[in-house]
């Protein structure tokens, strides 16, 4: 078992390789390489991060941004890695780097069937605001629309302070 934090840290071309295993091993639809590439070349609107060990990525994130709205458009943990608090790590890295932009709000989608994931959204402070009918081409299966409030705000300051401190082992 790992016990050091992973470096989270941009994405780069370097990284595609690797990022693309990874979403091919974690979603049943997953992004060409081409999409991760465009992703990294649209850095004005678009972030992405990846969590490392040594020279292993073993988890991503990637987001997109208008005016004062995010958007998670994509997060993987490598499965032979996951429950190790790396989605909430990249969940938090990703969250101070869209702060700095003057981000307020953010959205995603995610598959009805995908507890696990929707858990580590709640955890976040996002709530169900919609759902979107056969939202994924692979099996026409819905998405459910999640949102965060003002993210500025004193709640979610203090929210992941919280998850700040139990990931990093404090209480």
């Amino acid at each position: 078992m790992l016990t050091m934090k992973p470096v989270i840290r941009p994405m780069t071309m370097a990284d595609v390789d690797q990022v693309y295993d990874i979403e091919r091993r974690s979603q049943s639809s997953y992004w060409s390489k081409l999409t991760f590439q465009r992703e990294i070349i649209s850095a004005d609107h678009n972030l992405c991060l990846v969590a490392e060990y040594g020279e292993r990525i073993v988890g991503f994130i990637c987001l997109y941004h208008v005016l004062d709205e995010g958007h998670i458009t994509n997060i993987a943990v490598d499965p032979p890695y996951q429950n190790r608090g790396i989605a909430t790590r990249l969940m938090l890295a990703a969250i101070d780097a869209i702060k700095e932009k003057g981000i307020k709000h953010i959205t995603l989608e995610v598959r009805k069937s995908n507890t696990k994931a929707q858990h580590l959204y709640i955890k976040f402070g996002f709530r169900m605001k919609g759902l979107r009918k056969a939202y994924y081409t692979d099996n026409n299966e819905d998405a459910l629309i999640f949102w965060t409030g003002d993210i500025m705000s004193d709640y979610y300051k203090q929210l992941f302070d919280e998850i700040r401190k139990s990931v990093n082992g404090q209480r």
